[in-house]
């Protein structure tokens, strides 16, 4: 394993995200920072990419043979995503099915910046409470505030997180929305630092869209989030679905760069739960049980 500034084994040992394949330049160098290490990427035209600690000689820009550089660092092609490890990662990244399903719209929303840790940003995107508030008129609207209750599982067999029964009313959820209507959630995390949301679709009631949320932990209090989209849209432009998920990101972004503290406490008497927090204290839960220290306040023991 290389010397590294994190000394989290388990987060050194994930799969991380790095940069959307679909907007990566091919057989050119491109940077990017993750656990606070500077690491070059690039990849070519047949699907081949390679990833490596920063080297002087490699600038952003350059022309580079990936194939004479594969196998620097761990890397994996999934989900439009370039993926590596600093560490020694599974074999294999959590599944997303539906994302190989032919008719879907598979794309990278946007990936942004924010000023927060990477559990914080996960605890966000499993608050149905803030909807009415944050996103209004889009995925919530008083006097529609109550979180229902729902069902949550810390599953030890598929080591995930799955939140399941999640409803609440929207009164615009997809760009393919024609008016307000209870749209029905299923959370997972997978990944201490990814999530994977599925909704109803307006387009078929028989099947889900994929909403995710992958995270790049820049340092402890810096991430950048990749939002990928599996979507059934056959009706608007790339930009069109784009610009809907940036948007509620947008409003999401300020909320969390004004959470304090940036890091995630995992002291169950850290901050005061309340029912629709189930999510979240499953998540903590599970941080702890795994051993994650890297972008929280561990518990005391």
């Amino acid at each position: 394993m290389i010397e590294t500034r994190c000394q989290d084994p388990v987060t050194l040992n994930l799969w991380h995200p790095l940069a959307a394949v679909a907007e990566t330049t091919a057989g050119t160098v491109a940077h990017t920072v993750l656990l606070e290490e500077k690491l070059g990427y690039a990849i070519d035209d047949e699907g081949h990419a390679a990833v490596w600690l920063k080297r002087p000689e490699l600038a952003s820009g350059d022309t580079v043979d990936v194939m004479a550089l594969e196998g620097a660092l761990p890397v994996k092609l999934a989900y439009g995503y370039i993926w590596t490890s600093l560490g020694t990662p599974p074999a294999d990244l959590f599944p997303i099915p539906e994302f190989a399903e032919p008719d879907r719209r598979r794309l990278n929303a946007a990936t942004v910046g924010v000023n927060v840790s990477a559990p914080r940003a996960i605890e966000n995107f499993l608050d149905m409470g803030h909807f009415p508030y944050v996103h209004t008129d889009i995925l919530g609207a008083e006097p529609h505030t109550e979180v229902k209750e729902y069902d949550v599982e810390i599953s030890v067999e598929r080591d995930e997180i799955l939140a399941t029964r999640c409803r609440f009313f929207q009164p615009m959820a997809s760009t393919v929305s024609t008016g307000g209507a209870d749209v029905d959630y299923v959370y997972r995390v997978p990944h201490p630092f990814c999530s994977v949301l599925y909704k109803s679709s307006p387009a078929d009631e028989n099947r889900l869209d994929v909403i995710a949320v992958f995270l790049q932990p820049v340092d402890q209090e810096h991430v950048r989030a990749h939002m990928m989209l599996c979507v059934l849209d056959e009706e608007n432009e790339d930009k069109v679905i784009k610009r809907f998920q940036q948007t509620i990101f947008g409003q999401d972004k300020p909320i969390l760069e004004n959470q304090f503290p940036k890091r995630l406490p995992l002291d169950p008497r850290a901050e005061t739960p309340i029912r629709a927090d189930k999510s979240a204290i499953a998540y903590r839960r599970w941080l702890s049980q795994k051993g994650v220290t890297y972008g929280v306040i561990p518990a005391a023991t």
